[in-house]
């Protein structure tokens, strides 16, 4: 059995080294209680760009810019010490932690952002980074498209975890890719919200027989730093719920356990157990025994996707 703690709690808004300080000072609150799993939103550090949703598209150019550049200066680069405070953390407390970020590329141009999950394992190294796939509409203005080196299964000692970030869980074929590494706690990090996207994740549960662990985004008017660009425009109603955040855990089969948590900031716990999913997956597997690979194969391409191949060797 896995304690299992879902933080439902607003990031300093695109504040990068706050943020960071409140992720430690809350997993030291769920490791008190006896957490093993600790899971953070999408984007949790330093903030979701909500602001995509609401700005006129290429109507509000220099906006847009003051923005974006704010979240650049805030983003996580994985090759610095940004998160030793999270790796330290993890290790302090012996838990594994699955956490949302903005992830600055610092392999290429240094200037692409990411939308990154990654997975701490106990011993406060970086077990997993994966990059989202597909960014959905406006998201497509901020944020590259990962790959799917990052698209695995991780064994933890809570149990066998996988990510896919909001909208990538409607992609079926992404889903069979963890649904075939076995997958027992399958996360899904989120912008998303309401009944309609919980029945997906009930669905979810249902087709790959596993834990599904929805993570939501809390995010009210009176979250947004007072210097934020056309506060007063964009969000002028300091009580408005600009996401109830929604955080939910299911069994496998589809049945809810925990949650929904709506407009409501705190950490939702729930025991899981991982050995429920093989025997949930006698009846159906979709990627075992009720698969038909005769007719049906999914081929990933989990190699590293680069613009460019540097090859020094001397041409003869």
């Amino acid at each position: 059995m896995t304690k299992l703690a879902i933080v439902q709690k607003p990031p300093v808004f695109l504040d990068k080294r706050k943020t960071i300080e409140l992720a430690v000072e809350t997993v030291d609150e769920a490791a008190q209680a006896g957490a093993e799993l600790i899971v953070f939103s999408e984007a949790f550090i330093p903030g979701y760009p909500s602001w995509v949703w609401r700005l006129r598209p290429g109507g509000d150019w220099n906006l847009s810019q003051e923005l974006h550049e704010r979240l650049l200066k805030n983003a996580v680069n994985v090759d610095s010490d940004d998160l030793t405070p999270l790796f330290h953390a993890a290790n302090r407390n012996q838990v594994t932690i699955v956490c949302g970020i903005e992830e600055r590329d610092n392999a290429q141009s240094r200037a692409t952002l990411y939308n990154s999950v990654i997975v701490i394992g106990p011993e406060g190294n970086l077990l997993n980074r994966h990059r989202k796939l597909m960014p959905t509409n406006p998201e497509r203005m901020v944020w590259g498209f990962g790959d799917a080196s990052g698209l695995k299964v991780i064994d933890t000692p809570a149990g066998r975890v996988g990510t896919l970030l909001c909208w990538e869980n409607y992609m079926p074929l992404a889903r069979y890719a963890l649904y075939s590494q076995g997958v027992e706690i399958y996360i899904a990090p989120t912008y998303d919200s309401g009944d309609d996207w919980i029945e997906s994740l009930r669905h979810i549960a249902r087709e790959g027989c596993c834990w599904v662990v929805g993570c939501g985004n809390l995010l009210k008017g009176s979250d947004f730093p007072q210097d934020f660009p056309e506060k007063d425009r964009l969000y002028p109603d300091a009580d408005e719920w600009v996401n109830p955040g929604d955080s939910v855990v299911i069994a496998p089969g589809g049945e809810i356990v925990a949650g929904p948590m709506r407009e409501q900031a705190g950490i939702l716990y729930c025991d899981v157990d991982p050995e429920k999913v093989g025997i949930a997956r006698r009846a159906l597997d979709v990627a075992g025994h009720y698969s038909r690979p005769d007719i049906f194969q999914l081929h990933v391409d989990t190699r590293p996707q680069s613009s460019v191949v540097f090859d020094d060797r001397i041409a003869g």
